[in-house]
Order: C-alpha cells, then sequence, then structure tokens
C-alpha cells in the first residue's frame, strides 16, 4: 500500500473574510496523479497557493497534513524544503536575479536544510545540463533574468526545470498548458512522466482535457464553490465535455 503524502480533511479558508474554500477533502497517495477541473472562481488557485503557505490566505477550520506533518505549522520555505513545489499558471519576473542564481540558490538551500552537500557554480552547471537536455533548453537561457521577457512557454519550461532541480514529492501544475501550443505541452507532459521524482504525486489543475490524454490521471475531481463534488476517473471528462459543470450540480 503507497504511503500517504497529502491527507486534507473539512478544510475551510478565506481571503480578506471571503469563504473560498468549504469543506475541502482530497488524499493523495504515493505515486498518483491528481486532476483537478472547475469553472473560473471555483477556488483551483487558491487551493494550490494554501497547499504552499500564501500569506493572504486563512485557514479558518480543517486540517492539512503533508508526510504526517501539519502543514498550517510550517513556513513557505520549510514547506518547499519538504517536498511540495508549485509551478504557477502566471510566474512572477524578477529583475536583476539571473535564472541561474535562482536554481542554484534553490536547490543550495534545500540542500542545506537536508544536512546534504551544496554545489559550487561548476559543480551546479554539470547537475543542471541533463534537465537542459531534457527539456530542450539552450544553455544561455540560464543567464537571463528570471521570467523577464520569457514568452509563455519558456516561462513554463522553466517552472518544469525547477521541477526537476528540486526533486519534490508533491507537484502541482496550475494550468501549466496554458499559453502553449501542442509540440511544448508534449515536451512538458513526457518529461513530467519520464522524469519526476521517485515516488513523487501530482496535482494538475486544468481546463485542458486533451493534457489528460498525455499524462492519464489516476484520479480527476470536479471542483465547483470551494468543494470536490465528485471524484473519478476520465469519465468525467467526458461527462464535463458533453453536459458542462452544471450536470454535477
Amino acid at each position: 500500500m503507497n504511503t500517504i503524502l497529502l491527507n486534507i480533511s473539512n478544510l475551510e479558508s478565506t481571503i480578506e473574510s471571503k469563504k473560498i474554500l468549504k469543506k475541502l477533502n482530497l488524499r493523495i497517495s504515493e505515486n498518483e496523479i491528481h486532476v483537478i477541473m472547475g469553472p473560473n472562481g471555483c477556488g483551483k488557485s487558491t487551493f494550490s497557493k494554501i497547499l504552499v503557505g500564501h500569506p493572504s490566505y486563512e485557514i479558518e477550520d480543517g486540517s492539512i497534513f503533508f508526510c504526517n506533518e501539519d502543514l498550517r505549522e510550517l513556513s513557505p520555505e520549510v514547506r518547499s524544503h519538504k517536498g511540495i513545489f508549485l509551478a504557477f499558471q502566471y510566474p512572477v519576473e524578477i529583475p536583476g536575479v539571473t535564472n541561474y542564481d535562482f536554481l542554484r540558490i534553490s536547490y543550495n538551500e534545500k540542500q542545506k536544510y537536508l544536512n546534504k552537500p551544496e554545489l559550487n557554480p561548476l559543480e551546479f552547471m554539470v547537475y543542471i545540463q541533463k534537465f537542459l537536455d531534457i527539456l530542450k533548453i539552450k544553455p544561455e537561457f540560464l543567464y537571463r533574468n528570471l521570467n523577464e521577457g520569457f514568452s509563455g512557454g519558456e516561462k513554463k519550461r522553466n517552472e518544469i526545470l525547477q521541477m526537476l532541480v528540486l526533486e519534490p514529492k508533491l507537484i502541482i501544475l496550475d494550468e501549466i498548458d496554458s499559453g502553449l501550443d501542442i509540440d511544448a505541452i508534449k515536451i512538458i507532459c513526457d518529461t513530467i512522466l519520464l522524469h519526476r521524482p521517485k515516488n513523487s504525486s501530482l496535482i494538475l489543475i486544468t481546463h485542458y482535457p486533451k493534457l489528460l490524454e498525455y499524462l492519464k490521471p489516476d484520479f480527476v475531481h470536479i471542483m465547483m464553490d470551494g468543494q470536490i463534488l465528485q471524484t473519478g476517473g476520465l469519465e468525467l471528462v467526458n461527462i464535463l465535455e458533453d453536459k458542462g459543470y452544471q450536470s454535477f450540480l
């Protein structure tokens, strides 16, 4: 039996006194792919941000455990070091910080937290080269400012590059397909399936059913009004395409 990575029970959260999540329940074990689909504004992105500890969101009730540890007690940095990773729908541009420095410092901070050896600049370049090859990214890409002037496709590939470098246990992808063409989507999906860390699990937030043909999820969750209303397999996507979200109410 696979180990439970994430266990959420009756989670309720607010932002600026507005309730977003309402009695949300979800359990994820190792080596699983979960898809969350729902209309805009139903709380999908809020849920992803709560998992990584975004300070704007308040947890009002319920429990949220990651590897049997209460996430509510952990800072965003510690959550990252322990293996939670979020690829943002709209990655932030950071002028003055090169992509290379960001990746190397992020990697070494996690190594330091885990009491593992850090890598100097030359060692890190050797370490990261295999990931650049997998994603078909040229080395000069590393020396541009983080996300500054990146195309949509470059930003999304860079998020997956961060995932490969940091080797998380729980990978959350918030509309990773947004703004990508078919070829880029296939590269990213192939990379996730073939190279994601051992025993890791994936939460995919998407509106794009085509993506599921590549990733073949274990579970599909339909989310509306801050709750997961139904869980099943790909048959839920067929219902969604035929009858829309209202059929799940």
